[in-house]
């Protein structure tokens, strides 16, 4: 069958993006989303869905409290109006408005006056950043707290303080966003990322805001494979969708988790439990042959979403794509992640390392050599000649060679790349070529096929 999938769409997206005008896309989404009050549950997640549904398909399931997904069960819900600190004068000290860090992320309702004394206990700052709110939450234990700069604590004189914090925290629901884009295949790829953290740019949004411009750029253009894009809490909102919808989880064959995707570091890929499924292989062949420093790391049961699609039961092929990973930027989780600290150019270079990972894995075929004794004459096909735009003469004779000869119904193209050490794009060029002159079959043929190719 000639041109199955010859190009499946995404290299066409991937040669009309002006980088530019995407990082602009993705930074002006963040700053957008940037102010919203998220949680794992609440009114926040529902709101942040509701604006990426002006762009995208967003598919809202709510799954009441009390539910139980495996081993856990779907918390209470929180919603928060307000929050303050008010000094005996009457001024707010620490006020939820100017940032929606100062609460500790869950805190139950509470009202009341106390001293500094009996008010440090709930408290919490960063001595060594004495200038940055940190982020905090008390998700599964009934608590409250207030997060301020460490040297705004230290300078708070003694006093009775009003404390507020106008919040509910009673039967509700999780709020889980689904975009799926059907394929020319029901196998999917996943695309995850956690919609449950506050004004915090890198760690959430960014992941956020690649993923809607992926999806929102692939559902413009034919695809292989079914694609399934997840807006969901981190942790319980993994759990919740892996419980409730096993069936589906088993036509994942690819997926990759986004976080911390807009920072100036290099792109780092953790592979999935696997180690090697197509997935871990396309994200470093891809990142091989980018020409920028990148990192690649083995899979650790902990992370985000990866360790809940990789469990035992599931081992999903899926790896996380990020630039510089959870914990290791002094900014993670503190105030100092915020519109500043991501950048329009990482975050347009993060979607097209993306897009070039998904290019491989919609390009994967095997295929099978249709004149396997000895060499066929390219020459007089016109065959170097016609893949003049593919890199230089050398390339391209051996691009065609390595799929010529390793195309034997059990290698597929990414094998081939990563045996030959050339770019997919030019293994895949090479192929259509061949195909277009019926040298190659994309299904393994029959064995009557077989008989008459050799003879």
């Amino acid at each position: 069958m000639k041109d199955r999938w010859p190009a499946a769409g995404v290299p066409g997206l991937l040669n009309r993006l002006d980088r530019a005008a995407l990082g602009s896309e993705l930074h002006d989404r963040i700053r957008r989303l940037y102010p919203i009050c998220r949680s794992i549950t609440g009114n926040g997640v529902r709101e942040t869905l509701r604006m990426l549904s002006e762009e995208i398909n967003v598919a809202v399931e709510e799954i009441p409290t009390g539910t139980r997904v495996f081993d856990w069960a779907i918390p209470k819900e929180w919603n928060i109006k307000d929050a303050y600190i008010k000094s005996s004068d009457g001024t707010r000290v620490v006020d939820f408005n100017q940032s929606n860090l100062h609460v500790v992320n869950y805190s139950v309702p509470v009202h009341g006056t106390m001293t500094l004394a009996e008010l440090q206990p709930h408290l919490h700052s960063i001595p060594e950043h004495p200038d940055w709110i940190p982020y905090k939450t008390s998700y599964y234990s009934e608590a409250w707290g207030f997060c301020l700069p460490h040297r705004q604590r230290e300078s708070l004189p003694e006093d009775r303080y009003e404390v507020c914090i106008d919040s509910s925290l009673e039967a509700g629901s999780l709020t889980l966003g689904q975009c799926v884009l059907p394929g020319d295949e029901t196998d999917e790829v996943l695309i995850s990322c956690h919609v449950c953290h506050p004004s915090l740019t890198n760690d959430n949004l960014s992941g956020v805001s690649v993923g809607a411009t992926l999806a929102r750029l692939l559902a413009t253009t034919r695809h292989r494979y079914t694609y399934r894009f997840l807006f969901i809490p981190g942790t319980i909102g993994a759990i919740a969708w892996l419980s409730l919808n096993e069936a589906a989880a088993r036509r994942i064959k690819h997926g990759i988790v986004l976080a911390c995707a807009g920072d100036r570091g290099p792109v780092t890929y953790k592979r999935s439990r696997r180690g090697h499924a197509p997935i871990d292989r396309a994200a470093v062949h891809v990142l091989e042959h980018s020409g920028n420093r990148y990192a690649v790391e083995n899979f650790t049961p902990y992370g985000y979403d990866e360790r809940q699609y990789c469990s035992p039961a599931f081992d999903l092929p899926v790896g996380v794509l990020s630039r510089t990973p959870y914990g290791r930027f002094p900014e993670y989780h503190t105030s100092a992640d915020n519109l500043d600290f991501v950048e329009p150019q990482s975050l347009a270079d993060t979607v097209l390392t993306n897009l070039a990972i998904l290019d491989v894995i919609e390009g994967d075929v095997t295929y099978c050599n249709l004149n396997p004794k000895c060499e066929p004459q390219l020459g007089r096909r016109g065959l170097y000649a016609s893949l003049g735009g593919h890199g230089g003469s050398r390339e391209i004779e051996m691009a065609l060679l390595w799929v010529l000869n390793l195309s034997d119904g059990r290698h597929s193209l990414l094998e081939i790349a990563e045996q030959s050490g050339l770019p997919f794009s030019s293994v895949r060029a090479a192929a259509n070529e061949l195909v277009h002159h019926d040298l190659l079959a994309v299904t393994v043929p029959t064995s009557s096929d077989v008989t008459d190719a050799i003879r």
